[in-house]
């Protein structure tokens, strides 16, 4: 049986989604604010009575991490935000490749090693700490406020506006809800956990230090600083590029710990005998199919919409594609008008959409 941080974060992964999020990728240009569930938003307040029970009782959790939920209300919506949040991150990092982290195969894809089973579980356990962080500064915990800035109480904090991530009450709360650390004889989950600290060392990375400027005038005789997270997004892009640059590993005993260490053979014509990956590494242990044809890991790459000069080579795995075009609608010839509108008129162009064959 793998441990509880492997259960936990799959867990994640497989949370019941809208139809609407698993669609989300069509419309994704990377510019969107990554949004929580409707009625989630960052000034929506914790479930109040047993409502957040039921919630907790409805996420797939082991029954020591329901315990944990049922007594952190606003908990159970921060788990359904932060599943969300990593569905639109990876669906957008993977929209112009083979696997677009389509939801259908999800369960067969997590049971194996591949490149993208590494994927899932860094940006997973990414996503829930930096929701974490951001449901305590806005206010949706019960017991966690703003970061720890020194000087500096919760409710000047947000008197404000200058209330922080707080990161450090998120990584030690994942830890705990994760489970304890502990040597395993298991490849599969020394990997899993690995690529879990790869994901919550990336949102450690995009914390940054801001600060506010109060006097007169605009002068900064008195600044406050605080600390906050990047977007989201930035963390998205350093795990995709920490996946495309995945190290393959196998196992290896230590002899005076006793327990089995990640290993990654050495390359061709490299005069080393191998090493362990660095701990930003992005480990796998299986090579991944091709994803061209639907199978039990995805849906395949038929029909999927592609970009002849970028993308249509290797998306339609050679199978060629088909070439539509169709009338799109936009607003044009835009003016100001007295007072205070913008008007415009309705113009008609034809664009060409590439799709692959099946």
């Amino acid at each position: 049986m793998r441990p509880a941080p492997a259960l936990a974060l799959a867990a994640l992964c497989l949370l019941a989604l809208p139809a609407a999020a698993a669609a989300a990728y069509f419309g994704l240009t990377g510019r969107e604010v990554l949004t929580p569930f409707p009625g989630l938003g960052t000034a929506a307040a914790p479930a109040q009575g047993g409502a957040h029970l039921k919630q907790c009782d409805l996420l797939k959790l082991s029954r020591r991490q329901k315990q944990l939920c049922r007594r952190e209300p606003g908990l159970a919506e921060t788990l359904q935000e932060a599943a969300h949040l990593s569905l639109l991150e990876c669906q957008f990092q993977f929209r112009h490749e083979r696997w677009n982290c389509s939801l259908e195969g999800r369960t067969a894809l997590l049971k194996r090693g591949f490149k993208e089973t590494a994927f899932l579980y860094a940006v997973s356990s990414a996503a829930l700490t930096h929701t974490l962080a951001r449901a305590c500064s806005a206010g949706r915990m019960e017991r966690c406020t703003c970061d720890d800035s020194p000087g500096l109480e919760s409710r000047q904090a947000w008197q404000w506006g200058v209330c922080g991530d707080n990161l450090k009450y998120s990584t030690k709360f994942l830890s705990n809800f994760l489970g304890p650390k502990r040597g395993s004889k298991d490849l599969r989950a020394r990997a899993d956990a690995h690529n879990t600290h790869v994901g919550i060392k990336a949102v450690k990375s995009g914390l940054r230090t801001t600060c506010k400027c109060h006097g007169v005038s605009g002068s900064c005789a008195v600044r406050t600083c605080w600390k906050q997270l990047s977007p989201f997004r930035e963390m998205g892009q350093v795990l995709k590029l920490r996946y495309d640059s995945a190290v393959k590993v196998s196992s290896a005993t230590n002899e005076a710990l006793g327990h089995l260490e990640l290993w990654a053979p050495a390359r061709p014509g490299s005069p080393t005998k191998g090493l362990a990956p660095r701990p930003g590494d992005l480990v796998y242990m299986e090579d991944s199919p091709s994803f061209c044809r639907p199978s039990k890991y995805s849906p395949g790459t038929a029909g999927r919409v592609c970009s002849r000069e970028a993308s249509c080579s290797s998306l339609c795995c050679g199978r060629g594609y088909d070439t539509q075009s169709r009338l799109v609608a936009f607003s044009c010839h835009c003016q100001v008008q007295w007072c205070c509108y913008v008007e415009c008129q309705q113009c008609v162009q034809e664009e060409l959409v590439y799709t692959c064959k099946h």
